[in-house]
């Protein structure tokens, strides 16, 4: 068979010639809008797949005027025509789910179409109990978790004791995992954190309430997938969280416990990589982070303060304000690298409106050495100081910008110069919250 290039359609054994699978992974550490470049790409996908985290997770999307924050649905749930699909490798807080659809049916939109995965994993009320018990007893050494039960929620998918979709249509099965898994929880709230012990029927029936309602919506997710696949439809899997908060290749331990780099859509998913032939990074034209863990060009002053305030850096699920920092290309690239993204869209370029003189960091200082790529040791990373360089910025107002010419010269050169630094194209460019307040450079589909 004869090897391909990247960007050549792909022929085999008289099935399509294209491959219409994309994705959509956050660069940084999370974010960075992803929301608004599924939705940007709504109306032209059949199927938008949420394959990893849960509603730690939030995207705000401003559809003619109004905004809509999701924690748990794909944002592709909010374009006519695009079936939302909730894959296995989703944790399910089904509170937070049936309140969101509900939240949506209540201003028009239509849920009925929403797909989920019989294998994803649901979070119960002891998840979210443990999680915010553990982080307050470690103190100092927290994590920074939103304490909604998704680490735990995952920790008991890899011990093989958690509880599935499926299992809600199992009462037997369903209550024996409970019971079993309170066995050992109940004796670690009771003896080491000192909480109450908590009732195995109780959660049980409270789950078991959801099953009529949830079991329209349950399907083999794979099979769906793969068959649309087949027909040359279009399935965009969109990311949660981002490459630095994956379990894997992030700042560990300051991360989350999925994997959201690109690999993470096939394995949540069940799409095999060959099915994939776009994947966009996406990244904000400055730096954000939220919770604990190293961020090199963080601004712990009026600068940080003043970007948080103009970029409205608060969390979508959360609230909790952003720490803000300058464009970091070397965290970027790194996911860039791991991710093998095809294209960037850079979102939030409209913030740095102006700023006389604009950062980027071109390196970083640990102990006198120089590191042009991310150090592999969290100790390096965490003494890192960044090395930047000043471009000029712009004072003119860029929201309206529909093409790259209608940026000032000093707007173009700052994003060219992300772009050498990154080494990945840039594609796209949002100039503000709205959906067409866009700058599209190549088409991502």
């Amino acid at each position: 068979m004869t090897p391909l290039r990247r960007g050549e359609p792909l022929t085999w054994e008289g099935r399509r010639t294209h491959v219409p699978g994309i994705i959509i992974n956050g660069a940084q550490w999370g974010d960075e809008g992803k929301g608004k470049v599924t939705d940007r790409l709504g109306d032209r996908v059949d199927f938008c797949v949420r394959y990893s985290g849960g509603n730690n997770a939030g995207h705000t999307i401003v559809v003619n005027g109004e905004r809509y924050a999701l924690h748990l649905l794909p944002s592709g749930t909010l374009n006519e025509g695009c079936r939302p699909v909730l894959g296995n490798g989703v944790v399910i807080d089904l509170d937070v789910l049936f309140t969101e659809i509900d939240d949506l049916a209540a201003r028009g939109v239509d849920t009925s179409g929403l797909m989920i995965s019989a294998n994803a994993h649901i979070i119960a009320e002891y998840h979210k109990t443990i999680d915010k018990v553990t982080e307050r007893f470690l103190g100092k050494a927290k994590i920074g978790t939103t304490g909604r039960g998704v680490g735990p929620a995952y920790s008991d998918k890899v011990n093989r004791i958690g509880i599935r979709i499926q299992d809600l249509f199992d009462e037997s099965i369903l209550r024996r995992k409970v019971e079993a898994a309170l066995e050992q929880k109940n004796h670690l709230l009771v003896k080491v954190y000192n909480r109450r012990a908590l009732e195995a029927d109780e959660i049980a029936d409270h789950l078991l309430s959801y099953a009529d309602r949830i079991r329209p919506h349950v399907v083999d997710t794979s099979i769906v997938l793969n068959e649309a696949l087949d027909q040359g439809k279009v399935v965009l899997f969109e990311g949660a969280q981002a490459h630095h908060l994956d379990v894997d290749h992030g700042t560990y331990p300051y991360v989350t416990s999925s994997n959201p780099v690109a690999a993470g859509a096939c394995v949540g998913s069940g799409v095999g990589p060959t099915r994939v032939d776009r994947i966009v990074g996406v990244a904000k034209a400055y730096t954000t982070r939220v919770g604990e863990g190293p961020f090199p060009t963080e601004l712990n002053d009026e600068r940080g303060e003043k970007l948080r305030n103009d970029g409205g850096e608060f969390g979508t699920t959360t609230g909790r304000p952003r720490r803000c920092g300058w464009f970091d290309p070397l965290v970027v690239e790194a996911a860039a690298r791991v991710s093998g993204f095809t294209d960037i869209f850079l979102t939030k370029l409209d913030t740095l409106t102006g700023w006389e003189k604009i950062p980027i960091c071109v390196g970083y200082d640990v102990n006198g050495e120089r590191f042009d790529k991310l150090p592999y040791s969290q100790t390096a990373f965490h003494h890192a100081k960044p090395i930047y360089e000043e471009v000029d910025g712009w004072t003119e107002d860029i929201s309206g910008a529909r093409q790259f010419s209608d940026f000032p010269a000093t707007t173009q050169a700052y994003v060219k110069r992300l772009e050498e630094l990154i080494g990945t194209r840039i594609s796209g460019i949002g100039v503000g919250p709205g959906r067409e307040q866009t700058v599209m450079i190549n088409d991502l589909l």
